[in-house]
């Protein structure tokens, strides 16, 4: 039987910079992208928890990567799936050869919306929003700790 390689990543943080659109000689568009994503530790020492932020290049090729540069800004919250890359190259400066992990991506989600009204809330017209529901009527009445009897089961 033979073994089977998985190479995927998901990721989802916020961009560090805008996009740099660009084109390839045969006019083929790719758009590179850098997503910093926190994870928590706890310190040691003082016992408090502290962000550890991670830094990704991201690729992304064709249409997709014109939409993102065209609807994504420095600071937009993404999630993106693709896969990890490993590449070589001689720095220019004459330094030897690089290294570096970038993820190709085969799909960006844009998370969060944009801010219809352009807000001038100096984040280019960009509003958090929450993954709370917009109606929670319907969680009252568990909220409220009421009865709870086998009646209130829809099945």
């Amino acid at each position: 039987m033979a073994a089977s390689n998985v190479n995927v990543v998901v990721v989802t943080g916020n961009l560090t910079r805008d996009p740099e659109l660009r084109s390839t000689p045969g006019g083929t568009s790719v758009c590179k992208l850098r997503v910093a994503v926190n994870s928590r530790r706890k310190d040691g020492q003082t016992g408090e928890w502290v962000d550890k932020p991670n830094y990704f290049d991201v690729t992304v090729w064709g249409a997709q990567g014109e939409n993102c540069a065209n609807y994504l800004a420095k600071g937009r919250p993404v999630a993106v799936e693709g896969r990890l890359d490993w590449r070589e190259w001689e720095a220019k400066d004459g330094g030897g050869k690089r290294q570096g992990v970038e993820i190709i991506a085969n799909s960006v989600q844009f998370l969060g919306s944009r801010d219809s009204s352009g807000g001038g809330n100096g984040n280019d017209g960009f509003s958090p929003s929450s993954d709370v529901p917009a109606d929670t009527s319907d969680f009252e009445g568990a909220a409220a700790g009421g009865g709870g009897g086998d009646d209130d089961i829809p099945f």
